[in-house]
């Protein structure tokens, strides 16, 4: 993984932590969270706090996530916002963490200035061991402070206030006074410049779980299901359930509830050229079969391989070169049914509140795509990665650094028409490799 991490297409974007008074702060958070501290004197964190060389140092990837809901979260700054949420059990909970800090900017900002805030994502499950506990989970509260009480703190000088402003004898009340006085020392002038995190709450409705070999949950649609990405959840509080490998049933799904569209009929967009993309990245397969090194490869040798292997070509490629020739006006509509292995090559998502999960779930059912994947779906990116031949390694980490990295949301706008899920990529030191290791906050 070293490749990954070094390209920054790996651990991209963490706030790097280096100030002795940054570093306190966040061992007095940690300490009021979960009891522990780190020896660590520079390291990086995600939106949530979390670092990989703790976790690493703790031997405890979860110390922020224990049994991997309620995630806890540390915010040393409001820069932590445009991070990734690493090893995510949820995919809510990074986009939940993104809204917060955003509301509060300007007050996170007063506050971390001082101290760091310390806060945990709330519902009203705490263990998931039963899979039927998942479908419990329908708003996430958000309920955060810095480790002093400062926010508490606020609100009860805020009331004392009120009562010094509305009570008779509030001028002649000494000891209200003086408590008055006592919290002002903490929490400054609350009157002037209100100390205040708006309480927020989100609703959970449709939603991908790593939980239970990954489990693509749909709630709030017409005809609801839960889709699994490994062996199928018996017994499950919802009208249907299917696995991926159930492709027929999954099509109907999507098609049911109008979540998707076809790339061809798709505006806005060079389907030609998307497909075109695609067929490439199964070329690429095939190269890796054939043992043939793929260092420096452009698009005209991995054609050049298409023709060369075109004996070895799957069924994905021919009728997505079919549907290209449709596209470009060359040939005949071709009949593509759900149960084809190219089909879910031939979708996006449809522009709906849910397109990023739609997206995701679309990435795992065509992931010879590594593009689409890595955008929407890192953390079986990662895994399929770990299973590659270096060539391949070597190829994709290429191709993703210099078209993807490069212009990121130009190709996130021709691919999707609509926001997916976007992690800045930024390089990251050297050292975090020798220090976290290559595999890091994604062990398993």
């Amino acid at each position: 993984m070293n490749r990954l991490i070094q390209s920054g297409l790996m651990f991209g974007n963490l706030v790097h932590v280096t100030s002795p008074a940054l570093v306190e702060r966040y061992n007095r958070a940690l300490k009021h969270l979960t009891g522990k501290t780190t020896a660590q004197t520079d390291f990086h964190i995600d939106i949530s706090g979390f670092s990989p060389e703790v976790g690493d140092e703790l031997d405890d990837p979860l110390y922020l996530n224990h049994n991997g809901v309620n995630r806890q979260f540390i915010l040393l700054t409001t820069q932590q916002k445009t991070a990734p949420l690493l090893d995510a059990k949820f995919s809510t909970s990074r986009d939940i963490l993104r809204q917060f800090i955003e509301a509060n900017e300007s007050q996170l900002f007063a506050l971390t200035a001082k101290d760091a805030v310390a806060g945990e994502l709330v519902n009203t499950v705490f263990d998931v061991s039963n899979p039927e506990r998942l479908f419990d989970i329908h708003t996430i509260r958000i309920e955060a402070d810095t480790t002093s009480g400062t926010v508490r703190d606020a609100e009860k000088l805020g009331a004392l206030v009120d009562r010094f402003k509305t009570e008779p004898d509030g001028w002649h009340d000494d000891v209200l006074i003086a408590e008055m006085i006592t919290l002002a020392k903490r929490t400054g002038d609350v009157v002037r410049n209100p100390v205040r995190l708006k309480q927020m709450e989100f609703r959970q409705a449709n939603f991908h779980t790593t939980h239970f070999g990954g489990m693509y949950v749909f709630r709030q649609v017409e005809h609801p299901a839960a889709i699994c990405a490994g062996d199928a959840v018996p017994g499950l509080p919802i009208a249907y359930t299917f696995t991926l490998q159930d492709r027929n049933k999954v099509a109907k799904f999507l098609d049911l509830n109008g979540l998707v569209e076809p790339i061809v009929k798709a505006r806005g967009i060079d389907a030609s050229a998307i497909l075109r993309q695609k067929m490439d990245f199964i070329v690429v397969d095939i190269a890796q079969e054939a043992e043939i090194d793929l260092t420096g490869a452009t698009r005209r040798d991995i054609r050049g391989l298409a023709r060369r292997y075109s004996d070895r070509l799957p069924p994905e490629w021919h009728a997505l070169n079919q549907l290209v020739q449709w596209a470009e006006g060359d040939a005949t509509w071709p009949r593509i049914a759900s149960d084809h292995p190219a089909y879910f090559y031939t979708l996006r998502a449809s522009a709906t509140p849910d397109a990023s999960l739609v997206n995701m779930l679309l990435s795992e059912l065509s992931h010879k795509d590594i593009r689409q994947l890595y955008i929407c779906h890192k953390e079986a990116f990662y895994a399929a990665y770990r299973g590659w031949t270096d060539t391949k390694r070597a190829y994709v980490v290429d191709f993703l650094t210099r078209e993807y990295v490069a212009d990121k949301a130009g190709a996130r706008e021709a691919l999707f028409g609509h926001d997916a899920p976007l992690e800045e990529p930024a390089p990251i030191r050297d050292d975090m490799v020798a220090r976290v290791g290559p595999w890091g906050a994604v062990r398993r």
